[in-house]
Order: C-alpha cells, then sequence, then structure tokens
C-alpha cells in the first residue's frame, strides 16, 4: 500500500493540515472505508474537521489519482488508497465486508476475452458479490 499523504504531495496537492490528518486516517483505517467512517476518526484527530472537509478532501485525494472510489452496492461510495498490485474485490452482500483478492486464471481469462474482441485490455475492475456458505 501507497502512503496516501506522500502520494498527494508527489501528485502536487497542496497537503493543508486537515488534509494530512484525513489521508494519515485512511491510510491507518486501511481496507475500504465510507467518509462517515473517515470522518470520526479524522474527528478524534481535530474537532474541526467537518464532514464536509473529509467529502472535499477524497474527492480532492480521487481527482488526483491517489484514492480510489468505489460503490459496492450497499448505498455508500467507499475510498481504497492506489495500490502498487493489482486486485480484486469479493463482498459479503450480508456483512459489507470487503475481501481482497488475486487470482492469475482470472487474469488470463479477462485478456483472452479482450483479445478475441479485437482489443489490448488496458485497465478492468472485478467485483464479485456473494454470501458465506454456511457450514452444516
Amino acid at each position: 500500500m501507497i502512503n496516501l499523504k506522500k502520494l498527494c504531495a508527489e501528485k502536487g496537492l497542496r497537503m493543508t493540515e486537515q488534509r494530512n490528518i484525513i489521508a494519515d486516517v485512511i491510510d491507518k483505517i486501511g481496507g475500504h472505508p465510507d467518509v462517515n467512517e473517515i470522518h470520526l476518526k479524522a474527528n478524534e484527530k481535530d474537532k474541526n474537521i467537518s464532514i464536509a472537509t473529509v467529502y472535499r478532501s477524497v474527492k480532492l485525494f480521487e481527482e488526483y489519482g491517489a484514492l480510489e472510489k468505489h460503490d459496492f452496492k450497499d448505498g455508500r461510495s467507499r475510498y481504497e488508497s492506489i495500490s502498487n498490485s493489482h486486485h480484486d474485490h469479493l463482498i459479503d452482500i450480508d456483512t459489507g465486508d470487503v475481501h481482497e483478492f488475486t487470482n492469475e486464471e482470472i487474469e488470463k481469462i479477462q485478456k483472452t476475452i479482450a483479445k478475441e474482441l479485437g482489443f489490448n485490455l488496458i485497465d478492468h475492475r472485478l467485483e464479485l458479490y456473494g454470501t458465506k456458505i454456511k457450514k452444516k
């Protein structure tokens, strides 16, 4: 995982004290937090950070290519720091838990499909949705 604060600075975003706190919180939380989770943790560090500030900051981080927005069909946008390595997501629709995974076979199949359709695959995002199998 790339340090969000450092990445934003490298991309030329002016990092205010509140943006630094929000970036640190996102890095510390990890996973795929939503704005409310980020706000609660950031507010513990600085009571002056409003929910609007968090919304503006994550939007800026996203515009600068440092943060990725996900809509996992649960009615809330979630965020993830840009990663050095590609991964896909499996979302538990009962709990909202997001499991990251990589699978070389899936990657090969996607490239094959693109090639068969006359495309060079540039990027993709795979999200699988499911429920945990109940053990008997």
